[in-house]
């Protein structure tokens, strides 16, 4: 495939005169595109606002793209930035694909019968994990611990792993036996250690265990990027702190996503709700967020996400992580563009599989896409496989290892230029062959989607409209159960693919709703009388849905897409003017938040323990316990607060008590002391 890092239009010139205060780079790694804005937070407007192709084997080409267009757009001196943030897709992507490193797993008083629940089996794969005797009980009691077996396979393993995912019996309520195994990998293997009760203080050992394995697998990935990024921002002159932002909107340093970056999963949704509500205002709001490949569909409550309670679950696994409870639908500009299977009158249907636009295509790879269209529309009638084509996606030789035989003799005969599939695929079984590669990230498939549609009608111009007019001519000529073609015409087809992407819009954002009112939104939104509801039919009992607050939509279509929504969902629809940078625009104005949680148990009568992270104290009284809880928690959030990149950070204390009465007399359980701190980033003097 040619150059996809090439820029889309930027946009128009900045605002007059100098910027007032300092200036940042947010930027945003998409499923389609990576964007970047410069944000005056004197003037608190965006000064520029570029996009590149995302370039997903190798995540730092589309960011350079990015960021050199938006410099070019401004014409700012790179060295007056003064904060640069990052929202990527990395850890999401290489969780739902199945990617990341090699890592072992060492599990300190547990059995093998464990690794069968929360899928931490399957999660394993091929990795190797170790046994160690050893944990603790619920007070923090420990049973004796045997390092023995970790320690003997230590050699064998330092050489096969990128890094160590360790994981104690109730580790969350007394580290030690994690510590003495941490200490011991660092010691003998000199790899990356990940302690599970560094990243979560809830109880269950086999989730927090695939959270922690995870977590292993992604250091080195990140790493790669964040260097990448850094280096790039140093050739550029720009000598600005790089922070990035964290599952649940708060952004900490890079160097602490370096070290956790499995919170950094659902970093751009997170992103998108943080800009959403700086840019309107808006504290209690449905955010919908349209990009190339996805629809993500969030709450604002009270200015806040919502997270999800039970942790973010990616890529089929339930994690510990508190992200934004974020629901993903396969519904975007890029999306394919297909007919239902076996109607008399087949409805349209949207993705939710990606293909690259045909104007894209076009596009990039000029007349020679347009030529296979016109040649296709000549024939007398219409072929399965007309308006699609397969171009490889250009990520490195070695990632096509271990194909099967047909899989490398066709990937072997797909280039780096669209390839007709009338033409590419020789026999039906073909196309499931073709479909696997895709699933490997080797191959892309161009077809027609409603970014085409859009440029058919004129509602979008930044690529190849004429051939989005010939691929819409093609599927117009498709055969309905009838006979009859689909379409009466290309606009006939154009407005109906736009309609639909409205209405499977707002159907997202209605099973959204449903879900977070405690139903079951998948089957609530497709129930008659919904669908009667929001289509807005016709009867002696009329029916009718309505949000109760507003959506804010989000993503460079919406204000396309997005403009028959009101009536849809019974309530007012809202798109920012920089709607198409909200990601990167959250980037940059989001806070740095941490909290730390201390628990106070008492274990027997007059003794009261305090246990958060690596510390344990005993005290004999309830007062002095809970008083020595929140100083702690006081003093690691400060300190974790600053090493995540906060400049002067303010802490908030919560004391959450759990007691009983038995006979008239008041007993202590336990309690929780929470302590939150959040301040703006620190910013290159």
């Amino acid at each position: 495939m040619t150059d996809i890092t090439q820029p889309a239009p930027a946009s128009g010139p900045p605002p007059a005169g100098p910027p007032s205060g300092p200036v940042f780079l947010g930027i945003d790694t998409g499923g389609t595109y990576t964007d970047a804005v410069l944000w005056s937070d004197g003037r608190g407007a965006v000064l520029a606002k570029a996009k590149a192709l995302t370039t997903r084997h190798d995540l730092a080409i589309g960011i350079a793209g990015a960021v050199d267009a938006v410099l070019d757009a401004s014409g700012l001196d790179p060295a007056a930035i003064k904060l640069v943030s990052m929202s990527t897709t990395l850890a999401t992507n290489a969780l739902v694909e199945g990617q990341g490193g090699r890592a072992a797993l060492v599990m300190i008083g547990f059995s093998p019968s464990d690794l069968a629940r929360d899928g931490l089996d399957r999660a394993l794969g091929g990795d190797p994990v170790v046994f160690s005797p050893g944990g603790h009980d619920v007070h923090g009691n420990e049973a004796a611990l045997d390092l023995s077996a970790l320690e003997a396979a230590l050699p064998e393993l330092a050489g096969t792993v990128s890094g160590f995912a360790v994981c104690a019996y109730f580790s969350t309520r007394n580290p030690a036996h994690e510590i003495a195994a941490r200490n011991l990998i660092r010691d003998l293997a000199g790899l990356p250690v990940t302690a599970s009760h560094e990243l979560s203080s809830q109880l269950g050992g086999p989730r927090r265990a695939l959270t922690t394995l995870l977590n292993a697998r992604l250091i080195a990935m990140i790493d790669r990027l964040v260097a990448a990024t850094e280096g790039f921002l140093a050739a550029r002159g720009i000598a600005a702190p790089l922070m990035v932002v964290r599952g649940d909107g708060a952004l900490v340093s890079a160097a602490f996503a370096r070290q956790r970056p499995i919170e950094t999963i659902l970093s751009g949704p997170a992103a998108s709700l943080v800009g959403a509500r700086h840019m309107t205002g808006l504290a209690d709001a449905v955010v919908s967020d349209i990009g190339g490949t996805t629809t993500d569909v969030a709450v604002l409550d009270g200015g806040r996400p919502r997270l999800d309670p039970e942790g973010a679950t990616v890529g089929g696994w339930r994690t510990m992580v508190e992200a934004v409870a974020m629901r993903t639908f396969g519904l975007g500009g890029d999306s394919e563009v297909a007919l239902e299977e076996g109607a008399l009158d087949p409805r349209l249907v949207l993705g939710p599989r990606r293909l690259v636009p045909l104007s894209l295509a076009a596009h990039l790879h000029g007349a020679m896409v347009a030529d296979e269209l016109e040649r296709q529309l000549r024939a007398p009638n219409p072929g399965r496989n007309d308006g699609r084509f397969a171009v490889r996606t250009g990520v490195p030789d070695r990632l096509a290892a271990g194909l099967g035989n047909g899989e490398e003799k066709l990937y072997a005969r797909i280039s780096t230029t669209p390839d007709p599939l009338d033409r590419l695929l020789t026999a039906n079984a073909q196309l499931a062959t073709l479909n696997r590669l895709v699933a490997r990230g080797l191959v892309h498939v161009s077809g027609f989607t409603p970014s085409d549609a859009a440029h058919v009608l004129g509602r979008q111009s930044n690529w190849d409209a004429a051939a989005a007019r010939l691929g819409a001519e093609l599927f117009a000529r498709r055969r309905n159960g009838r006979g009859q073609a689909v379409a009466a015409s290309a606009e006939d087809l154009c407005e109906r693919v736009l309609a639909a992407v409205t209405r499977w819009s707002a159907e997202a954002i209605l099973e959204t709703a449903f879900s977070e009112d405690g139903l079951d939104g998948a089957a609530a939104v497709v129930h008659a009388l919904v669908q009667r509801a929001v289509g807005r039919q016709p009867g002696i009992a009329r029916l009718s849905v309505a949000l109760d607050r507003p959506v804010i939509g989000l993503g460079a279509s919406a204000p396309l897409h997005y403009a028959g929504l009101e009536s849809l969902v019974g309530n007012r629809c809202v798109v920012p003017a920089d709607t198409d940078v909200a990601n990167a625009l959250g980037a940059v104005v989001g806070q740095v938040r941490v909290s730390v949680t201390a628990r106070v148990s008492q274990p027997k009568q007059r003794l009261f323990r305090v246990a958060s992270g690596d510390v344990l104290r005993d005290f004999a009284e309830e007062e002095p316990a809970l008083a020595a809880a929140e100083a702690l928690v006081r003093e690691v959030a400060a300190r974790r607060a600053a090493d995540a990149g906060a400049d002067a950070a303010e802490i908030d204390v919560t004391v959450d008590i759990r007691a009983t009465t038995v006979e008239g007399q008041r007993m202590f359980i336990e309690a929780d002391v929470v302590a939150t701190a959040a301040g703006r980033p620190r910013i290159a003097v």
